[in-house]
Parts: structure tokens; sequence; C-alpha cells
């Protein structure tokens, strides 16, 4: 079965004309005549015969005529790129897999902006324990968020920011008042997030070219426990600065700049392929986006204190 015998005698019976339906098909006359032929075999009727300079069709022609188009127009329809549609009808579930570390930032304003577009829509947050690959693979998840550390070609990943790594302290520590030094830094008491309870990560690497370690107390799985552990002790924990800007404050907590070089946090999406021409999830990658920006454009790195050692600050995730 060759459908596409439908396109060429859609435009046949349409104009009667053999060298106007080439045109119309952008190919040639001698082309269109062959397809002509087969036609006529498939269908065991001549469909158009010649009437003085012209033809005319057959009345099984004018039959199908009707028909034919119909069809056509309907395989068009079907492979026609589809539209964004109606958000505020669309009706969907969607699992988010994001660790605390991003979805303190991103539950909140992402929820509100999809009741304002979509209302029927609804968002299944899922912690950052499932195997990224394989959970987008089988549709257990249908975006991730966060820090990707996979990458494969069943998985589509796209980088929306980078984040950097801020000293965290309650607000009387001495790194948070005084001046902060490397030396000062390594003596303090430190906790660690870490999801595999590993505690040495960039920050040990980078204190060691300095001859210098740091005494980690303990470490926790996630963000929220890092920071409600480090209010009102003496503890100091290295947290990303965009993605913990509005927690802080609320936890009565201070930030400074850890005088080392760190390697960025690049957050980002990651997807199943299957799902990148949908449209609803094209929806919600772009609204994820688009609220991580809004979120970090509204918060600016700490700034650079008078006294600390001449290393850049910069950011970077410890131990995964």
């Amino acid at each position: 079965m060759d459908m596409n015998l439908l396109v060429a005698l859609d435009a046949l019976l349409d104009s009667n004309s053999v060298t106007l339906a080439a045109e119309r098909l952008h190919t040639s006359p001698p082309a269109m005549s062959r397809t002509l032929a087969r036609l006529r075999r498939v269908l065991g009727d001549p469909l158009l015969v010649r009437a003085g300079r012209s033809l005319v069709p057959t009345p099984r022609a004018l039959e199908l005529r009707y028909e034919v188009s119909a069809l056509v127009e309907q395989g068009r329809t079907l492979l026609a790129p589809r539209e964004t549609g109606d958000l505020a009808s669309l009706k969907r579930t969607f699992a988010v897999q994001a660790g605390d570390m991003v979805l303190t930032e991103l539950a909140a304003p992402l929820l509100s902006a999809v009741r304002a577009e979509a209302p029927r829509v609804a968002l299944r947050f899922l912690p950052d324990i499932l195997e990224g690959t394989a959970a987008l693979r089988d549709g257990r998840v249908d975006l991730e968020v966060g820090v990707i550390d996979h990458t494969d070609p069943e998985t589509t990943v796209r980088r929306v920011l980078a984040d950097q790594m801020i000293g965290v302290a309650a607000a009387d520590h001495p790194l948070v008042t005084d001046r902060v030094t490397v030396a000062a830094y390594a003596a303090a008491r430190h906790l660690s997030i870490a999801r595999n309870g590993r505690a040495h990560g960039p920050i040990d690497d980078r204190l060691a070219l300095h001859g210098r370690t740091r005494r980690v107390v303990a470490t926790v799985p996630n963000l929220t426990s890092a920071l409600f552990a480090v209010r009102g002790t003496d503890l100091v924990c290295p947290v990303p600065a965009l993605l913990s800007a509005s927690a802080l404050p609320a936890l009565g907590l201070c930030t400074f700049e850890i005088p080392l070089p760190l390697p960025e946090v690049a957050i980002g999406m990651a997807w199943h392929p299957r799902n990148t021409a949908d449209n609803g999830h094209r929806w919600l990658r772009d609204l994820v986006q688009e609220t991580l920006l809004r979120s970090a454009a509204v918060v600016r790195p700490p700034k650079r204190r008078r006294g600390t050692t001449d290393q850049d600050a910069g950011g970077g995730l410890e131990s995964r």
C-alpha cells in the first residue's frame, strides 16, 4: 500500500490535469503520468479519459473525489506539527525528580506558575534517589531537575544555570564577623552535604594545595538537614548560593565567601528523547527553566569581603 497515491489521486481529481497535478506536487508530467497509470491499475478504472484536448473524470472518479480529498486532509492534519493548544484545558500529571537542594527554590514558584497557566496539571515531586537514565526511559520520571551527572544517548540534557558554593554559618560565627582566611576556614568545624556519606570533596582537594585539612564532624544527605544542623551551632557548611537564598533568612543564617577556587555547580534538566517534541512536556520544561532563572535573577553572589586571602572564590558540589 502506497499512501502517496492518495495525494496524487487527490491532485489529479481536483485539477483534471496531469500537468497541473504535477505542478502542485512539484514533480514532472511524465512522472505524474506514470502515477496515473498505477492508480488505474490499482482501482481498475481509467479515472481520467481524453475528451478533446482535456481530461474528464469517469463516474468512478467522481465518486472518489470527495472521499479522497477528505482522507488527504485528515492525513495532513495528523502529520502537521501540533500547537501547544489551550493550557487551561491541559489535564496531565508530570513526575518531576528533584533533590531538596533544587526543590527549595523551585517548588513554590513553579506550583504558582502551573496553577496560573494550566490549573488542571498536577505535579508529583520525587526525591532524587531513582537511577536517572532508567527512570526517565521507563516513564517513572518525566523530568529530572538538578545536578545531572548521567549523560548517554538515551537522555537529553539541558544546562539551565551555574551556581556557586558559599559558606553558611550562624550570625555570630567568626567566619561571618571576622576576616576569612584559608587557615581560619580550615580550622572551623565543618558539616558536609553528601548523599553517599562521603565527606571528602573538592574543598578538601583545594585545602590540600595549601597544606591544610579540615575536620568534618558530620555529614547529612541533603541541604535542608544541613541548614537546620548549622543553625544554633558553631558548624560551617558549604551550600549553593542561588538554591539556598530563600531559606537562609528564614533560619537566621548568614553567609561568607569560601576563600578557595571551587568549580561551579551546573543545574540542568534531563528527559527522555521521546518527550522532546511533546507540547505539554516542552511547556513544562520551559516553565521550569524560566522559574529557576527568575529565582536566580534576584539573588546576587556575596561580595568579596576585605581582608580575605587573594584566592578566588567560586562554587562547586562537595561529594555526591
